[in-house]
């Protein structure tokens, strides 16, 4: 229960649903009870056992409350009858009943909507805090997680911990209260009776607590095979092209079921224990009802100590409390799967951030002279990318990273937009550490354009103004222009209101890098990022992107990470990497003249 403990500050904004649905849920257990035991008068003038009661009796204290209860009903019937006949005191009961009732099933409406608001706001704000958490932790985090086990948590776990809330809520108010209700009414009727059940019902409780014992750690494992086959749905889908060119559709379709069957597997045995829990705990119910009917006929018949009104109100009231047993023993298999489920969300709730601003973070809106690299160290796992890496960066400067694959280029992106944290050493901006910074403000100052043309399924407009939301259509087309792609944006059905698909996919790599580099545009940051923004494009398109690269760097501070060599001629410095630290440093013509790494790079790419 520790799980659904830490989980319980969800339910505190809607405390008064559930306060209205404890409420209900006592009004539902009291008119239910007394649905069967108003029975009783009704069957005693059926069959003609009604005591005639003249006097109107006195109360005479809590513990003779029956008694007085008893005689009043027997003193009204008594004189209802004698006034207006038989007929009319039994229209009379059967109002009463029909009253009885209908105020027990609309204490159970009102119960259950309560807690469908209860429930539907526990889903929206785990979910929320979920996807919140999702934005807020680390790159790293992803790098070891499978995407469609996150999406698995967001989904179904949090379902699953929803269903298990409305569990312990009947558990823990209306189930048992019923059985509470039925047991006092139970024991006013006949105490030597209900003390021979009470004898069975822990036998049979004990019976059907075995089948549960295993079901959490098959929950789990179900949960964690719904996430992996999510994870290759979303693999799939994110790499179609491939999977279809290499003709690994099988391959796939293989992995996909053969997760999906032991998925089948496991939520079969699951499923199968459930079910057993109804039947089992009804057919032991009826065991009891069974050596009930035994033992309270003997005392209606051979002792004369109960009458038989009074019997089959008793019957009714010992199988009233099979519904409710039954509800608990599915409601604590429910239990189990959903602390199963909350494990996992919590897992993800509970994770550290290691990257966030200090509470004194230092807000920095402008860049005034440098950025510093000092001696840096930084590993992704076991081996350094980086050892004892420098670099300083001047306003104004293009500073180019060269190299080969591996040297450790993309690295200094990730360390200084801190989507990773150096492990040694320090980088500053005009003097103060990155570190010190508040996040956001850092970020701020930075513009970044990947390789890979991150767009998502809206308008190019809503894809352009993610640095600025609050941008005109003005601002939007100027920053296009800039990016050398209003040309064919114009030329789109809808202009800046199309929308381009999933991901981009209805425009071309060029056209989407250049939305890409329109967007940094748009956020008119101080220090420009790109990190192989042309590696992935064709000569033409790259000749187009490259425009727009040199429009957007106009006067402004740009790191420039390249695999192709002929985007970064007219840098200001040109750094060469091998194997995370700098070989070679200086201009294009200085580097040429050195005939060193970098000349070999660029005789490499049959560049002059």
């Amino acid at each position: 229960m520790n799980n659904f403990k830490r989980i319980f500050p969800f339910v505190i904004p809607y405390k008064k649903y559930a306060y209205m649905n404890i409420f209900f849920n006592i009004l539902y257990a009291f008119f239910g009870t007394l649905s069967f035991v108003s029975l009783m008068p009704m069957m005693d003038v059926l069959f003609g056992q009604s005591k005639k009661n003249y006097t109107l009796p006195t109360y005479k204290g809590v513990w003779e409350l029956k008694n007085y209860l008893s005689d009043s009903l027997s003193y009204y019937l008594t004189s209802i009858t004698d006034a207006y006949g038989i007929g009319y005191t039994l229209s009379i009961l059967v109002a009463g009943i029909i009253t009885i009732f209908l105020l027990k099933n609309l204490s159970d409406y009102f119960a259950m909507f309560f807690i469908t608001h209860l429930r539907n706001g526990i889903l929206k704000d785990i979910r929320n805090a979920m996807y919140r958490k999702t934005l807020d932790l680390p790159l790293s985090f992803f790098s070891e997680k499978r995407k469609g086990d996150t999406i698995s948590r967001i989904s179904g776990d949090v379902n699953e911990v929803q269903n298990s809330f409305l569990s312990i809520l009947e558990l823990a108010v209306k189930e048992p209260l019923t059985i509470i209700f039925t047991i006092v009414t139970m024991f006013t009727i006949s105490v030597k009776l209900t003390i021979f059940v009470f004898i069975f019902i822990p036998v049979s409780g004990y019976i059907i607590s075995l089948i549960g014992k295993q079901l959490k750690r098959k929950s789990t494992k179900a949960q964690e095979e719904q996430g992996i086959f999510l994870s290759t749905i979303e693999e799939t889908l994110g790499g179609l092209k491939v999977v279809k060119g290499y003709n690994a559709e099988n391959y796939f379709n293989s992995v996909f079921q053969n997760s999906t069957n032991r998925f089948f597997t496991l939520s079969n045995s699951i499923g199968n224990r459930q079910n057993l829990a109804s039947p089992m705990s009804e057919f032991m119910g009826i065991m009891v009802i069974a050596i009930l009917l035994w033992y309270g006929g003997h005392m209606v018949l051979i002792e004369h100590t109960l009458k038989g009104a009074a019997f089959i109100t008793y019957m009714g009231l010992a199988y009233n409390i099979l519904t409710p047993a039954k509800s608990i023993s599915k409601a604590s298999y429910a239990i189990k799967r959903g602390n199963a489920a909350a494990e996992r969300i919590l897992e993800i709730l509970d994770q550290e951030n290691p990257i966030t601003s200090k509470i004194d973070a230092i807000e920095k809106t402008s860049f005034n002279s440098e950025i510093e690299i000092q001696n840096i160290n930084f590993k992704y796992e076991d081996e350094n990318v980086l050892k004892h890496f420098s670099l300083t960066v001047k306003k104004g400067q293009t500073v180019a990273l060269v190299g080969q694959s591996g040297s450790g280029k993309s690295t200094i992106a990730n360390l200084l937009t801190r989507f990773y944290d150096v492990n040694e050493g320090n980088i500053t901006i005009d003097g103060v550490a990155i570190k010190d910074l508040n996040l956001q403000s850092l970020r701020g100052l930075m513009g970044l354009v990947t390789q890979d043309s991150i767009l998502f399924n809206d308008t190019i407009k809503a894809n352009i103004a993610l640095g600025k939301l609050d941008a005109t259509d003005e601002e939007i087309i100027e920053a296009l222009k800039i990016a050398n792609a209003y040309e064919f944006v114009q030329e789109l059905p809808t202009g800046i209101y199309t929308n381009i698909g999933d991901s981009g996919n209805k425009l071309s790599g060029g056209q989407k890098q250049r939305l890409s580099i329109a967007r940094a545009v748009l956020k008119n940051p101080p220090i420009m990022i790109l990190d192989e923004a042309t590696s992935a494009l064709d000569t033409e398109s790259e000749k187009f992107v490259q425009v727009a690269l040199e429009n957007m760097m106009q006067n402004r501070t740009s790191i420039v990470i390249a695999h192709r060599l002929s985007t970064i001629q007219k840098a200001d410095v040109i750094v060469v990497m091998k194997k995370g630290k700098i070989v070679e440093q200086g201009k294009h013509e200085e580097l040429i003249a050195l005939d060193g790494t970098y000349n070999k790079l660029v005789t490499m790419q049959s560049f002059e």
